[in-house]
């Protein structure tokens, strides 16, 4: 055998799957970027430039920086004892990284250190994306210190939707800023389920409300996904379905196969089937009529809105539509409405 030819032959065809994938990469950022420029109002302002992943960009800073060590965090970063949330692993304070206000996520390593450690991987991993949250940098220092720190966002998370709109936005509070933020929840839900390695499945979501508190409103009156720590993968190359957890859950907000299926006998999570991505279309229906809520013809946009929403909740996940196919459908109707 020529080993020249062979070698040439192999290396030819790994520059093609180099290419390939790269390829692969803007398509996807392309098709997001379409979606989302076509949708949202420029008078909306437009979404902050996302540095490379092991970078941030806060607002009036004119570059990106790289993300904050340690060294830089016990330094030049300082904590108030404003607490912005509160969380069962952690505690969100308002901080200041030299002139820049910054959210600090203290954390509390005791109990599910496994989970916070999982929420900053996917952090590292997610915060470049668009609509998701930056990270600006962590401590973890032989359990002394244990911080995440992140963009800060003062108007809250997502469930106080309406009482900001009411009092911070009045002139804002109509059906196409609310429309707006139902495209921009599926958005993000477009984005989690377009991962290369298979899509993440937003898991703290078991009625409307905890969902949304899951996302924080930007000054600009946009949401960004904020919590990350329970977000676990779908690998359909290796047959790895997922399961939000180990307990028993319950409700019409969740979806039919997240439902125990054994009537006469007992809970047990090694017997429960897990499931897809199609948990979280599952949900959409009740999220966006929380955000549409009863503004100035509501009940025309749902009306619009009842078949695509109908087709989120088939019992059977594969018969719903993807994340990407809701986007489509939501742009026409806000062609149709002149939203």
């Amino acid at each position: 055998m020529n080993y020249y030819f062979y070698s040439s032959k192999w290396s030819t065809i790994l520059i093609w799957k180099v290419k390939a994938r790269i390829c692969f990469f803007i398509v996807i950022a392309a098709v997001l970027a379409i979606f989302y420029e076509t949708f949202i109002e420029k008078s909306e302002g437009p979404e902050k430039t996302k540095c490379t992943p092991g970078k941030f960009l806060l607002p009036s800073m004119n570059s990106c920086h790289l993300w904050l060590t340690c060294t830089d965090i016990k330094k030049d970063v300082n904590i108030s004892s404003i607490v912005l949330g509160t969380g069962a692993q952690k505690i969100v304070k308002e901080g200041r990284w030299h002139q820049y206000p910054v959210a600090v996520n203290v954390l509390d390593l005791t109990h599910y250190s496994e989970d916070l450690m999982y929420g900053l991987e996917m952090l590292k991993l997610l915060s470049s994306q668009p609509k998701i949250i930056q990270l600006v940098g962590w401590c973890v220092d032989n359990g002394s210190l244990a911080v995440v720190i992140t963009e800060k966002h003062s108007l809250g998370s997502a469930d106080n939707v309406a009482s900001v709109l009411e009092h911070h936005f009045p002139q804002q509070n109509t059906l196409a800023t609310r429309f707006r933020l139902c495209f921009e929840f599926v958005f993000i839900l477009h984005i989690l389920h377009s991962q290369p390695g298979g899509p993440y499945v937003m898991c703290d979501t078991n009625d409307p409300m905890k969902t949304l508190s899951q996302f924080l409103l930007t000054d600009n009156l946009t949401m960004v996904l904020n919590d990350v720590d329970a977000l676990p993968q779908v690998r359909r190359s290796s047959g790895h379905l997922i399961k939000c957890g180990k307990v028993e859950l319950s409700g019409p907000y969740v979806a039919p196969e997240q439902l125990w299926p054994f009537d006469e006998i007992p809970f047990i999570d090694a017997m429960m089937p897990s499931y897809d991505e199609k948990v979280d279309i599952w949900k959409i229906p009740d999220v966006c009529n929380v955000l549409i809520g009863d503004a100035y013809g509501a009940g025309a946009l749902k009306l619009h809105l009842f078949n695509i929403h109908s087709q989120c909740r088939e019992l059977e996940p594969s018969k719903r539509p993807t994340a990407e196919k809701i986007l489509q459908v939501y742009n026409s109707i806000k062609r149709i409405l002149k939203l």
